[in-house]
């Protein structure tokens, strides 16, 4: 198995998180994991950008090739839009619908979602009002990684305890809460798919 993952967003939005858990799950499955530098993090609201790269043979490359991507989680809609270059073509796009208005000419939201909604396989959520929902508008980045968890080859369990290891010293409560997270967009995936 070989999953090479684009994780998209803005600078504050939790593409760290995701690609820590991804990361932990994996190696708790024997997997090898390689994950590139990820960019404009020195200004929250500044786009973000990582490589994530997993599989059970060993991985010579941290970064993904134009059109190879397995996966692109997008806590963002454009930045999503960005990095449809890099998706093979029976890649995944897992998208926010929620736009993060960081830029003074950003285009139409529904210019947006009708371009994503072009790419064959795609989940398209509200994962801020789905994380509200599920206790906190924070754990947006968390949905999204469990609307990605149907397509990311490994065990649902793993990335469940991969959310306990994570956030052990911030209490039961805020793991609660990520599992919450987690199990909804896993279920948006499920009945969208």
């Amino acid at each position: 198995m070989k999953k090479d993952i684009i994780l998209a967003g803005v600078g504050g939005q939790g593409i760290i998180s995701i690609a820590s858990i991804i990361g932990y799950a994996a190696l708790k499955q024997e997997m090898f994991l390689k994950q590139s530098e990820v960019h404009g993090m020195s200004q929250r609201g500044g786009d973000v950008m990582s490589n994530l790269r997993i599989s059970h043979s060993e991985i010579a490359s941290d970064l993904i090739p134009f059109g190879q991507a397995d996966m692109i989680i997008s806590i963002e809609p454009l930045e999503a839009l960005r990095y449809l270059p890099y998706l093979s073509g029976e890649g995944w796009v897992i998208t926010n619908l929620r736009p993060f208005n960081n830029i003074p000419n950003y285009p139409e939201i529904d210019k947006i979602i009708d371009e994503i909604a072009k790419v064959p396989h795609h989940i398209a959520l509200d994962a801020d009002a789905t994380a509200k929902e599920a206790g906190s508008a924070k754990a947006a980045n968390i949905v999204m990684l469990g609307a990605a968890s149907p397509f990311l080859g490994m065990a649902y369990e793993k990335l469940e305890d991969a959310i306990r290891y994570t956030f052990r010293k911030k209490g039961d409560e805020i793991i609660e809460l990520n599992l919450k997270a987690l199990k909804a967009g896993r279920d948006f995936a499920e009945q969208n798919m």
